[in-house]
């Protein structure tokens, strides 16, 4: 009986330790979008290990200005995706896909516009995710509806062929 209090000890404070680490996280974001402003005015920075130069964006500290308008809600978002136990977290892809392609065209500084075409290649991704989610979803709710718990759960661990998880899932 002990042993297993302490293991209940442990693992509620390893949670706690996780969750306290994310939650700092979370609480610095401002911090690290703000960072930008540590950066200088200039077209050129030269520090010991590279060389910057900022050529859509004419000033480093405009470049790193862009690059964290993206960069921290992409971390945000992929905080969310990580922690989240939700059926549907597989939906946060989405803007997550987004913020990528833009991050990706604000450092490829030949981009002109970098608002404007990252929905076409996100298309495709939403073209599987969304399907994908629905199905789950539906199945879900079949399962839940038609089933008590512990058969779905017997159904759960079956094992079944690829082609099997997807006539289930029609």
């Amino acid at each position: 009986m002990n042993k297993h209090h302490n293991k209940s000890k442990k693992a509620t404070s390893s949670y706690l330790v996780t969750g306290s680490i994310i939650a700092l996280i979370i609480a610095a974001s401002p911090y690290i979008f703000y960072s930008y402003t540590s950066f200088p005015q200039v077209k050129t920075w030269e520090t010991f290990l590279f060389t910057y130069e900022a050529n859509w964006y004419q000033k480093v500290q405009v470049s790193a200005w862009t690059m964290m308008g993206k960069f921290v809600p992409l971390f945000l978002l992929a905080i969310w995706f990580i922690t989240c136990k939700h059926w549907w977290y597989h939906v946060i892809l989405i803007p997550i896909g987004m913020f990528a392609f833009q991050l990706f065209s604000v450092i490829n500084d030949d981009v002109g516009i970098t608002d404007e075409v990252e929905i076409w290649w996100l298309f495709p991704i939403m073209l599987i995710i969304i399907p994908f989610v629905y199905l789950i979803r539906a199945q879900l709710a079949n399962n839940l509806v038609h089933k008590d718990l512990k058969t779905f759960e017997e159904e759960l661990s079956q094992k079944k062929s690829f082609w099997d998880q997807i006539k289930d899932l029609f």
